[in-house]
């Protein structure tokens, strides 16, 4: 299944920086908040390490929740709605010196949907199945109930060496044929968003040869395959194999509610 270009936005050409305000604002102000820490450690024996300084990015609700979106055709074969849009930190990037020099120009990435879990979702697995569900019609256009939706594994930290940012995965099986006209956010970011419809095992592909970079998206393209018992090196699932391979086949996902 090649890529499929389910809906189209305006056409993106280029990222213009109208004003930098970094001199004039606090770290604690913002959409993003930086505290600037010193830290120590305290040991077992009573002894103290030596001071060391810690800054922490976070957002407001920092927690966020992928929402995997998948069908099966036909064929058996599996396919998977991902959002392509700008990120305007990654793309700025071109004005920065790196020791690995980058030639490309990330305009848009493509990821799984996704959302920052909200005060009005409600806590534990009820409410972040209801911000996946959310997530997928706000980005997507799909309505599906938030009891269609499963956990698939634990947790992530997204970076904890600088972000306090915890993700959670959620996947559920879609008509992505009507995937269309999503509303959005409102945020200008999304005016310049498109789906894109991959076969599953594409998509892993895309993410381990970089042309999707984004690392949230491959560990739940990854949990996705496993949680529905898909080998996509060999193109089916694990009810298929051999009987004495499927003897052997041991699934590594966590399910059931946490």
């Amino acid at each position: 299944m090649l890529p499929a270009i389910l809906a189209r936005c305006v056409e993106l050409v280029e990222i213009e920086i109208v004003a930098d305000r970094t001199a004039d604002s606090r770290c604690d102000t913002g959409f993003l908040r930086v505290s600037r820490l010193e830290l120590r450690n305290r040991y077992a024996d009573g002894s103290h390490s030596a001071p060391y300084p810690c800054d922490i990015v976070s957002r407001p609700g920092s927690d966020a929740v992928v929402a995997v979106l998948y069908e099966r055709d036909a064929r058996a074969q599996l396919a998977v709605l991902l959002r392509e849009a700008p990120r305007a930190p990654v793309y700025l990037r071109r004005n920065k010196r790196f020791v690995h020099p980058d030639p490309r120009e990330y305009l848009s990435l493509t990821e799984v949907v996704a959302g920052i879990v909200e005060e009005s979702d409600g806590a534990g697995p009820a409410g972040r199945k209801l911000r996946a569900a959310r997530e997928a019609h706000e980005e997507a256009g799909v309505r599906i109930a938030a009891e269609s939706f499963r956990e698939i594994g634990g947790e992530t930290f997204a970076s904890p060496g600088t972000s306090d940012e915890k993700i959670y995965f959620c996947a559920a099986e879609a008509d992505l044929g009507a995937a269309r006209d999503a509303p959005g956010d409102g945020s200008v970011m999304e005016e310049a968003g498109r789906l894109v419809l991959m076969e599953l095992g594409a998509a892993i592909e895309a993410c381990r040869s970089g042309a999707i970079p984004d690392m949230k998206t491959e560990v739940a393209l990854l949990r996705l395959a496993d949680h529905l018992g898909w080998l996509p090196q060999l193109g089916l699932f694990a009810a298929d194999l051999p009987p004495e391979l499927a003897l052997r086949y041991r699934r590594l996902g966590v399910d059931g509610e946490r």
